[in-house]
């Protein structure tokens, strides 16, 4: 195997990497909006059941107010999670760039050396079996 090879082999595998960790952040932020949006629905009609909105009345439902506080949660973890996609962009985009440059000098340096190599790695096969 040339050395540029394990490079571009290297490049791809963190570049599939980087897509993986994307995705899954964006997969993250999908479930936590739905989440929140649940919680939202469910404090509105417990809200409709009370018939209190105004969270300073004693009389408001614990429920709800347990509800908002998770919901406030979910709120500033999806943002930290657009923070961390954006970022996660940034380095995808890195991974591509390196990838490509990677393939370049690959097909740069593709044909120089590729007698040299296949000799030597039967040298090495031949000495490995006897």
């Amino acid at each position: 195997m040339k050395p540029q090879t394990g490079i571009v082999r290297l490049k791809q595998f963190q570049l599939r990497e980087r897509h993986r960790q994307l995705t899954q952040l964006e997969t993250m932020t999908s479930e936590f909006e739905r989440m929140a949006a649940n919680l939202e629905a469910q404090i509105a009609a417990e809200e409709a059941k009370a018939g209190i909105t105004d969270t300073s009345n004693v009389a408001y439902p614990t429920f709800a107010l347990a509800a908002r506080g998770r919901r406030d949660n979910l709120l500033a973890s999806i943002s930290n999670l657009h923070a961390q996609t954006e970022d996660a962009e940034h380095k995808l985009q890195q991974a591509q760039a390196e990838l490509e440059h990677a393939q370049a000098l690959e097909k740069r340096d593709g044909g120089q050396n590729t007698a040299k190599d296949e000799s030597i790695v039967f040298i090495q096969r031949r000495a490995i079996i006897g």
